[in-house]
């Protein structure tokens, strides 16, 4: 447990915000809340020993320009800037290990909006370790690490949660942060709607010979997508979607075998490749909460919403949450509202669910109309990607869309 100068909370002060997990999304929303003059207590299940983990493991995000400026907004950016590559241009096309990407494709080039970049490619270590060091530098956060809830309950004045350890904290909203399997969700009566894939999602980094040059491609194979997402120096991110079975197959094999494996859908087009960091798998599904709100509880990140990666929205969904929920909360506070009221809560889920739903329909039909090897549906999709990537309109309106700018940005990410 960290900051002994802090445990006072634990034997009954209260704070405004408890948020349950501390990977990113709880982080973010921990930092914003805190600047914005919230008191917050973050719950993490991990030592925070393990979670300032140095060591490239492989994992990367794409972070969509309108994240990046929540990032800055809540003074994160400046801790990672060295470390981000940015994303100039975005190849989309079908393609087939061992015959390269097919005639018809999606090109899409920053240059074509004014604000600049679409994205930057940033490692989980520097983030994450970005995220930790910012909250240590917050005095109106509180972290506890190496505990798990165990039991929540509401009452007139606010929420509570029970630790393992016996210990309690009370706080007016409850966050949960915590993943697909959220806890928090499960114990507010928040059920799910989903489904699983049959595909494994395979994640590592690999060295290259020639530059990217900032350029992020995605290809859509029989099986599954296949995204090389660049980062900094001549190294690339790998999130490889590959059938269950195929995907266990393929991680079976030693370092060199899982490279004879992914070299004929990886191509040649930056010369030979070699492995940098590990490699791991997670299942891939798609799992929606049926509300992302209930008494005196709110959900964000995965614990509201997991989709597919196809589109590499993750964080970005769950970092709109954190903006969204920010807005909600200071203009209730500033309404002199109760910021866990029913009514606050429901203009969060009212900004947030619509949006949701339609980036889960969306990965969930690409994936269905990409990961197969059908004639006729290979055709059609072809030629459709060849006219959107001929009529300027609706490429730029593609650019937009993959920068995160459209719809009803929170103010976090308006830049």
């Amino acid at each position: 447990m960290d900051n002994p100068a802090r445990l006072p909370i634990l034997k009954g002060m209260k704070t405004d915000l408890i948020i349950v997990g501390g990977g990113l999304n709880g982080p973010a929303l921990a930092i914003a809340a805190a600047r914005a003059g919230f008191r917050v207590t973050v719950i993490d299940t991990l030592p925070k020993a393990a979670r300032k983990m140095r060591d490239f493991d492989g994992r990367s995000y794409a972070l969509a320009l309108a994240s990046q400026r929540l990032l800055r907004g809540i003074g994160v950016w400046d801790r990672v800037r060295a470390d981000a590559q940015p994303m100039l241009e975005i190849k989309v096309t079908d393609g087939r290990a061992g015959e390269g990407s097919a005639p018809w494709m999606m090109h899409f080039d920053h240059a074509e909006i004014e604000e600049g970049p679409m994205g930057y490619m940033l490692e989980d270590r520097h983030l994450r370790l970005a995220f930790l060091d910012a909250m240590d530098a917050e005095d109106g956060i509180t972290q506890i690490d190496g505990e798990t809830v165990v039991a929540q309950s509401v009452d007139g004045s606010g929420v509570t949660v029970t630790l393992a350890s016996g210990k309690t904290i009370s706080g007016q909203l409850l966050i949960g942060s915590d993943g697909r399997k959220s806890g928090t969700a499960e114990r507010a009566g928040i059920k799910r709607t989903g489904w699983g894939y049959d595909q494994t999602a395979i994640v590592c980094a690999v060295g290259h010979e020639k530059p990217h040059g900032g350029i992020a491609h995605q290809f859509f194979m029989p099986n599954g997508p296949l995204a090389i997402l660049p980062l900094t120096g001549n190294r690339s991110s790998i999130v490889w979607s590959e059938t269950t079975a195929r995907a266990a197959e393929i991680m079976a094999r030693d370092d060199a075998g899982f490279l004879e494996a992914l070299r004929p859908a990886f191509g040649s087009f930056l010369g030979d490749i070699h492995l940098t960091g590990a490699r791991f798998t997670y299942p891939l599904g798609l799992t929606l909460a049926q509300s992302f709100i209930a008494d005196h509880v709110a959900l964000i990140g995965d614990a509201a919403h997991g989709v597919h990666p196809i589109a590499g929205q993750g964080l970005n969904a769950g970092l709109r949450d954190v903006a969204a929920l920010i807005d909600v909360l200071t203009e209730a506070r500033g309404r002199g509202e109760d910021i866990a009221s029913p009514l606050a809560l429901a203009r969060y889920q009212q900004w947030r669910r619509f949006d949701t739903t339609t980036l889960a329909i969306a990965t969930d039909t690409f994936n269905r109309l990409f990961s197969n090897d059908n004639p006729i549906l290979r055709a059609a999709r072809d030629i459709g990607m060849g006219l959107v990537n001929g009529a300027a309109p609706l490429r730029r309106g593609f650019i937009r869309e993959a920068a995160g700018l459209t719809g009803d940005l929170p103010s976090l990410m308006r830049g």
